[in-house]
């Protein structure tokens, strides 16, 4: 397929990697092994004052999605993951697929191959590299390295608090038919701000908003996670739709298999050609 119909398809990459898994994901995001009740229900037509007394703290919420996800222990007996799946963008006609490689405590490496063209995002603990066809190969640095630092932390539904060290919820929103606490995120600096949505029920993460530093510039990023499914005692979200940078695409996981035989040299930057 003709090089120009990979243009813009760097958005594609970037967002892929961004959400793996923010579970997981994955995307459970609090440093906690707490077995504390789940936060109360969104509160029904209740006056903004008693549905601000109603709230439960941030904490709750995240200690309720570490439950919901399957608990600090399941979490941790789990020390590598394969994935693989598909990509679709529909208004470009494309699909393609997608492979992740992690390993704890911080390795990543994404691969999209879309259009006839292969895009590469990777953290090998130290260095934050990508590869595709429009930059090349190059090292990142600034926002765009914090950002894949944080999306490479391998117990990152653990770690949030430790990521983003300012968490506040700020209210109840409607996400489709269900109610989400919302999270107002931010780092030490009061900056990378993330918005994160938790189900009030199931306590499951189903929506993340974020800024997205690329080669090109930042870009809004949106991420609906949907179709939870239990891999060795936890649950991961099997779709994630995604809003970038004007573009709309789904990517979907086919296979999934954790405990697996990753070698560290996955993960290194390629030297120059």
């Amino acid at each position: 397929m003709a090089f120009k119909k990979t243009v813009g398809l760097k958005l594609v990459m970037t967002a892929a990697a961004a959400i793996i898994f923010l579970p997981v994901a994955a995307p459970s995001w609090a440093q906690s092994n707490s077995t504390q009740s789940a936060p109360p229900a969104a509160p029904q037509k209740e006056s903004a004052a008693s549905a601000k007394t109603a709230l439960p703290t941030a904490d709750q919420v995240l200690d309720h999605y570490v439950q919901a996800t399957g608990g600090h222990d399941a979490w941790k007996k789990i020390t590598s993951r394969v994935s693989k799946g598909t990509v679709d963008v529909p208004a470009m006609n494309l699909n393609g697929t997608i492979e992740l490689h992690e390993k704890a405590p911080n390795d990543m490496i994404a691969t999209v191959m879309i259009g006839g063209a292969a895009f590469v995002q990777a953290y090998d603990g130290k260095v934050a590299w990508s590869n595709d066809p429009q930059n090349g190969l190059r090292e990142m640095s600034d926002g765009e390295l914090d950002e894949t630092r944080r999306d490479s932390d391998f117990y990152r539904p653990l770690d949030i608090k430790n990521l983003y060290p300012k968490i506040a919820i700020t209210g109840v929103e409607k996400i489709g038919e269900h109610d989400a606490y919302v999270l107002d995120a931010h780092d030490a600096e009061g900056a990378d701000a993330e918005k994160m949505y938790f189900d009030t029920q199931s306590g499951l993460l189903v929506r993340d908003i974020s800024q997205r530093h690329m080669a090109d510039g930042v870009s809004p990023v949106q991420v609906d996670f949907s179709d939870y499914r239990i891999v060795d005692g936890i649950k991961l979200p099997f779709s994630m739709h995604q809003l970038a940078g004007g573009n709309e695409f789904t990517i979907t996981m086919s296979e999934v298999q954790q405990n697996v035989n990753v070698d560290d040299a996955e993960f290194a930057k390629p030297a120059a050609q």
